[in-house]
């Protein structure tokens, strides 16, 4: 079950220093598609991420993409020119994941500038994303993305958060 993360966990942005999760909280609450770049059922959801990510750019929130178990080099490669659009954040030993409890990618995960997490989707089942969207549109009064969308992939259950 999905937990509140501990916030001293770092991450490594794409083309920069390792930052702490609490200092990339310290304005807005945080929304992340955590994805695995080892599996094809990260990849299926990339336009489907974007997307979602790209309706909040605007809003008061700081939106990633998380590439788990690769380094800051690894997750730039899998997100090609993704990373040129929304921040690309690394998790090389899924720390983040785990203490997010975390158990299948890909994942939606909004977090609250507190570190409370306010809501985590798993798998690609719309709507269980929905379901967090909904949570982030209520807290910013933002507009709501379609969720599923014409184009995005049939729901599937992902595969293992650990690798």
């Amino acid at each position: 079950m999905a937990q509140d993360p501990s916030l001293d966990i770092e991450l490594q942005p794409i083309g920069g220093d390792p930052l702490p999760l609490s200092e990339l909280l310290t304005l807005f609450p945080m929304a992340a598609v955590v994805l695995d770049p080892y599996t094809h059922e990260s990849s299926w959801l990339l336009d489907t991420a974007r997307r979602i990510l790209n309706e909040f750019r605007d809003a008061d929130v700081r939106v990633a993409y998380l590439v788990t178990g690769t380094d800051s080099d690894g997750a730039a490669r899998f997100l090609g020119p993704l990373a040129d659009e929304i921040l690309g954040l690394a998790d090389p030993d899924r720390s983040l994941v785990r203490s997010l409890g975390l158990d299948t990618l890909p994942a939606l995960v909004a977090i609250r500038q507190d570190g409370h997490l306010l809501g985590a989707a798993e798998g690609w089942d719309p709507v269980a994303w929905r379901g967090v969207v909904d949570e982030l549109v209520a807290l910013t009064a933002w507009s709501r993305p379609e969720i599923p969308a014409a184009g995005d992939p049939a729901p599937y259950a992902g595969t293992s958060a650990l690798g």
